[in-house]
C-alpha cells in the first residue's frame, strides 16, 4: 500500500519561499537608498542656486560656504521634525500627529515674538531665537501639566492616552494662535516683517548651529536604543507592559524627546510645516512600522525633503527667496493627499 505524503512536497516549497522573500526584503538595500538620496539631494543643494546649476560653483569658496551652511542646518532640522513626526505618531497612535500638534511651535512663535518687542534691531534674530525657546519650554510644561494623569496613567486602561494628549495639544496651539495674532497687530512695523517671515519657515542662518545637531545626535541615538521597546509599544499599551515595559515612563521620554527636538529646530528655523507629518509616513508605506528602520529612514528622509524645499524656495521666485515654510506645505500638502487616497 503505497502512501505519499502530499504534505512534504508543499512545507518544502513554502520554506523556499519563505527564504527567497527574505532574501528580497534586503533592509541594507534600502538603508543604502536612503543614504543615497540624500546625498544625491546635498549635492544638487549645494550645485544648484537663483542662476541655475553648476558644477563650478565648487570652485567659489564663499557662496559655497554659504551654501553649505543652509544645507547642513537643513539635514539637522528636517531631521528632527521628522524624527518627533514619527515619534508623536507612535505615542498618540494618530495619523494625524505631527511636531506641531501639542502646540509646542506656537510656544515657540509667541516666544519669539514677544522677544522681538524688547531686543534692539540689530540683534532681534538672536533673540527670536531665545525666546523661541523659553516659549518651546513654556509650552511644554503647560502641556505636562495638563495631561499629567493620562500620561501616567496604567496601560490596562481603556482610553487611549494618545486621544487625550492630542485634544490637550489641540487647544494649547489654539490658545497660542491667538496670542500669536494679537502680538502680530500690536507688533512694530520695523520687527513685522523679520517675525511674518519668521513664522513662515525661514533658514537664513549665518553658521552652523552645534547645539541643533547635539540634539539630533542624542535624539537619533536614543531612538536607536529604544526602538525594541518602540516596536512592543506600537503592537499595544498592555502587550508592552507584560513583556516588562514601563509603559507611562517611556510615554513621558518619548514625549520629552520629541518635544525638545521640536523646540530646537522651531527656535531656528520657524515654524516648518508638513515634514514631521508626511516623512514618516512615506517611510512606512515602503519599510512598514518597525521602528529599528522607521526611525532612521524618517531622519535620512526628512532631512533630504527639507534640503529639497529650501532649494526650491531659492530658486523658485528668484531672486526673491520664499519662506521654507511655505514650499514644504505646497509640496506636503498633495503627497499627504496621495497617501490618504490610497489608504482610502
Amino acid at each position: 500500500m503505497n502512501m505519499q505524503p502530499r504534505d512534504v512536497p508543499l512545507i518544502k516549497d513554502t520554506s523556499v519561499s519563505l527564504r527567497n522573500n527574505s532574501r528580497m526584503d534586503r533592509p541594507w538595500l534600502k538603508a543604502f537608498a536612503a543614504v543615497l538620496i540624500l546625498l544625491v539631494i546635498i549635492f544638487i543643494g549645494l550645485a544648484c542656486g537663483p542662476a541655475g546649476c553648476n558644477v563650478d560653483i565648487f570652485m567659489h569658496e564663499e557662496i559655497l560656504q554659504a551654501r553649505w551652511v543652509r544645507v547642513v542646518m537643513a539635514c539637522a532640522i528636517g531631521a528632527l521634525l521628522s524624527l518627533s513626526g514619527a515619534l508623536l505618531q507612535l505615542l498618540l497612535r494618530n495619523p494625524l500627529a505631527d511636531p506641531y500638534t501639542l502646540g509646542i511651535s506656537g510656544g515657540a512663535a509667541v516666544g519669539a515674538l514677544l522677544s522681538s518687542f524688547f531686543v534692539p534691531i540689530g540683534v532681534v534674530v538672536v533673540g527670536m531665537q531665545f525666546g523661541s525657546v523659553m516659549g518651546a519650554i513654556a509650552s511644554i510644561l503647560l502641556l505636562f501639566l495638563m495631561a499629567k494623569r493620562r500620561l501616567f496613567a496604567p496601560p490596562t486602561m481603556v482610553e487611549v492616552p494618545g486621544i487625550g494628549l492630542i485634544l490637550t495639544g489641540v487647544m494649547i496651539a489654539s490658545g497660542f494662535g491667538a496670542i500669536i495674532s494679537l502680538l502680530l497687530a500690536l507688533s512694530p512695523d520695523t520687527a513685522l516683517r523679520g517675525a511674518l517671515f519668521w513664522l513662515m519657515g525661514d533658514l537664513d542662518v549665518d553658521s552652523v548651529s552645534g547645539l541643533v545637531w547635539l540634539v539630533l545626535v542624542l535624539a537619533g541615538g536614543w531612538s536607536l536604543w529604544r526602538a525594541p521597546q518602540l516596536n512592543l509599544l506600537a503592537h499595544g499599551e498592555a502587550t508592552a507592559h507584560l513583556l516588562g515595559v514601563s509603559v507611562p515612563r517611556l510615554r513621558l521620554q518619548v514625549l520629552l524627546l520629541a518635544s525638545i527636538a521640536t523646540a530646537a529646530a522651531v527656535s531656528f528655523a520657524g515654524a516648518i510645516g508638513f515634514i514631521g507629518l508626511v516623512v514618516p509616513h512615506v517611510c512606512r508605506l515602503v519599510l512598514g512600522n518597525d521602528q529599528r528602520r522607521l526611525l532612521p529612514a524618517s531622519m535620512l528622509l526628512g532631512a533630504a525633503a527639507l534640503v529639497l524645499a529650501d532649494l526650491v524656495a531659492r530658486t523658485l521666485a528668484a531672486p526673491i527667496q520664499l519662506p521654507v515654510g511655505v514650499v514644504s506645505a505646497l509640496i506636503g500638502v498633495p503627497v499627504f493627499l496621495f497617501i490618504l487616497s490610497r489608504r482610502a
